[in-house]
């Protein structure tokens, strides 16, 4: 028997988030194919094992959407000023879009400097806000009788920071929030309330929340977790050439990247602080896969406003081969940023159900083919490789099989 199962989203009027639930709900209509998702049966048409061959998930039509946001519009709204899907197929579900309205959001503009909107929950204090998110779900899971609910982090990247002392221990970590420690950000928080009401977490945006303190909690308290930074375009080519080239014993010289995007994530990622996080991030894969520093591998993002959400990739590599002699690969993908994400976070939430239902808690390194930059515990070497990276996922799914 198979959970009810909720979503609720941090950034729910964003462009994943907006093209995810049109997506979703188009498709339990028979609007849409169902493609991209290693969760849908016949969602992924190539041979092979599937995960779907051990687990069964939540059907898309019995799948619920909720979440916040600073803008007060309704997701259909959203995903028509996002512009992914065309708006004659939104229109096919305007009422049931129209129908879902954020919950005031916990933010603030010292995290993300670009982000803009006044949805914003008015709490005295960080212990309020808490409450705040802990009501919001609550009341979404029964209106809805929902047995489990997943909160997926969709928000626009936080800004760069350190690992500071109320980050260390769940004890300190408590202290902090008393405090209002300003180094315990939204993100945390929320991830804090999701720990504490034993529903599984995705972090698909890089905001830092795998702190020693709430994975300490997450492991207290048996919730599964996943994250960071969805592996969605550029860098999911960069895990997979990679390992062809480590494969076929081809040094790589220099790997110089750069991404153009208009969209709000890019309009985030224009500031400076922003910025960081998020090249960070697609910078760590390489080395660890080809098994030395490529010295000259750089990571650009331009917030581009004319692209939109369709982002474009470069990528120029410089490679050494037999006898020395060098050689040289280009690409330009031309992608759809959300069309990529969106089917990655409904494989997350309902692989991260399926691991509540089995006992799993903490880090849930099988779903390390998501993300750029796969949590792992301190001192532990994340997976980086794409075609390992599938292996852990179905070594896991077998080992889970639903009987």
């Amino acid at each position: 028997m198979q959970n009810k199962l909720g979503v609720a989203i941090i950034g729910v009027n964003g462009a994943v988030a907006s093209t995810l639930i049109a997506g979703a709900r188009l498709m339990a209509r028979g609007l849409a194919p169902r493609l991209g998702m290693l969760t849908e049966p016949g969602g992924n048409p190539a041979p092979g094992e599937q995960v779907t061959d051990y687990l069964q998930f939540p059907k898309i039509e019995e799948i619920h959407f909720g979440g916040w946001d600073l803008a007060h519009g309704n997701v259909y709204d959203a995903a028509v000023h996002h512009n992914v899907l065309p708006k004659a197929k939104l229109d096919e579900i305007k009422e049931e879009l129209e129908g879902m309205k954020p919950w005031p959001a916990v933010f603030s503009g010292e995290y993300a400097e670009n982000c803009k909107g006044d949805n914003i929950v008015k709490a005295e204090n960080f212990r309020g806000e808490l409450e705040h998110i802990t009501g919001c779900i609550e009341k979404f899971k029964a209106d809805h009788g929902l047995d489990t609910v997943v909160m997926v982090n969709l928000a626009s990247t936080e800004r760069w920071m350190e690992l500071s002392e109320s980050h260390k221990s769940l004890a300190a970590f408590e202290k902090g929030l008393d405090a209002n420690d300003p180094s315990i950000s939204p993100a945390m928080r929320y991830f804090y309330v999701a720990n504490k009401l034993g529903c599984p977490y995705v972090n698909f945006a890089p905001s830092l929340t795998n702190v020693p303190a709430l994975e300490e909690q997450a492991n207290e308290l048996g919730n599964p977790y996943a994250g960071m930074d969805g592996k969605t375009g550029q860098t999911l080519l960069k895990t997979a050439l990679a390992a062809m080239f480590k494969v076929r014993n081809i040094k790589v010289d220099g790997w110089y990247s750069v991404n153009f995007l208009g969209n709000n994530d890019g309009l985030v990622l224009d500031s400076p602080a922003s910025n960081k996080t998020k090249v960070l991030s697609k910078a760590a894969v390489l080395d660890s896969i080809v098994g030395y520093r490529v010295e000259n591998h750089q990571v650009h993002i331009h917030y581009y406003k004319p692209r939109g959400d369709a982002k474009e990739a470069w990528d120029n590599i410089d490679m050494v081969g037999f006898a020395g002699v060098p050689m040289q690969m280009k690409i330009n993908f031309l992608c759809q940023d959300s069309i990529l994400a969106a089917p990655l976070v409904m494989d997350l939430v309902r692989l991260c159900d399926a691991a509540k239902r089995k006992g799993d808690k903490g880090i849930q390194r099988q779903l390390s083919i998501y993300f750029k930059s796969p949590y792992t515990s301190p001192g532990e070497q994340a997976q980086h490789n794409l075609f390992d990276q599938e292996t852990m996922l179905l070594e896991w799914a077998k080992k889970h099989a639903d009987k």
